[in-house]
């Protein structure tokens, strides 16, 4: 009994010390290889230095430099992006410039055998390059047969106005190019004569022949049209513009409705030309660019901007 005991202390003994020499060996053979990991250093983050002042970009305004100097670089950032964008688009002055023309469309048009036409001097205001208000006044006449139709129609030359206004789409570039479109409001009133009525009457068979003179009416219309506008030299420009437009009221008479409106064409047509020869006076433009040129000097493009420490 005594020695199955001492056998099986003897076998507890023997597996514990291998177990204990397995252990050794494994902590021996891990140790190099924990010797040779790199040491991990834990890094203290630096807060980045935030007074350091910016150096302006080239051309910048006097004031914005003096903004940086003075340390508000985040408002001096904000006027910089402001000027950099003035010097692309520039901003004209709210009187720009002052043109008149005259519209002489329907008169090329008569040397082609149109039989009727109106004929109108311009003035246009244009404010900041942009919004320009226009006012417009005429003369029209006519005299013709029109096709298909058993009648002659006389008008005699008669008034016109009209008022509206262009919007440049090119406010950014040059005013000498334009790109425009506008809109009108015109107003006639006129005389006319409806002569060599000719009127076949089927119930008698007989023609009838017949005049109605010394007719008075009428008409108020609006325009909306697109158009441009080129420089040709100097102060000189050509403009055209194609518009659609349509009459709102005319008077009507007992015998006649008037066939030709003056400053309008045709009472049936639906769309319209005028051509112009152009004048401009320009209204503070050159002191718009002066000052666009003085604000270009302040630091020359060629020289280096040296940053302010």
């Amino acid at each position: 009994m005594r020695t199955a005991r001492r056998h099986s202390s003897n076998a507890l003994a023997s597996s514990l010390l291998r177990w204990m020499l397995l252990a050794v060996c494994v902590i021996v053979a891990l140790q190099p290889a924990r010797a040779q990991e790199p040491d991990k250093r834990h890094v203290t983050p630096v807060k980045p230095e935030t007074n350091r002042v910016q150096p302006p970009p080239k051309g910048t305004d006097e004031k914005i430099i003096q903004q940086y100097i003075s340390g508000d670089s985040t408002q001096a950032m904000a006027e910089a992006r402001r000027d950099s964008l003035r010097r692309v688009y520039k901003r004209y002055p709210l009187l720009t410039d002052f043109t008149v023309g005259l519209n002489i469309a329907d008169a090329l048009l008569m040397a082609f055998g149109q039989d009727y036409a109106s004929v109108d001097v311009n003035a246009t205001l244009n404010m900041w390059n942009r919004l320009q208000p226009t006012v417009e006044l005429g003369i029209g006449w006519a005299k013709t047969n029109p096709d298909d139709l058993n009648f002659t129609y006389r008008c005699k030359p008669s008034p016109y106005f009209k008022v509206g206004a262009n919007y440049n789409l090119m406010f950014k570039n040059s005013p000498d190019y334009q790109a425009l479109i506008g809109i009108r409001l015109g107003y006639s009133t006129m005389r006319y004569d409806i002569t060599k009525v000719h009127y076949h009457n089927t119930y008698w068979a007989e023609d009838i022949n017949f005049d109605i003179n010394g007719e008075h009416s009428h008409a108020l219309w609006g325009e909306a049209g697109v158009g441009l506008k080129v420089k040709l030299w100097d102060h000189l420009s050509m403009g055209w513009m194609l518009r659609y437009h349509g009459i709102f009221n005319y008077g009507k008479n007992a015998h006649s409705r008037p066939w030709f409106v003056p400053g309008y064409g045709p009472r049936k047509s639906s769309l319209g030309l005028s051509l112009s020869i152009l004048y401009t006076f320009p209204l503070h433009r050159d002191k718009a660019k002066a000052q666009v040129q003085a604000k270009d000097a302040v630091v020359p493009d060629d020289e280096p901007v040296k940053p302010i420490q």
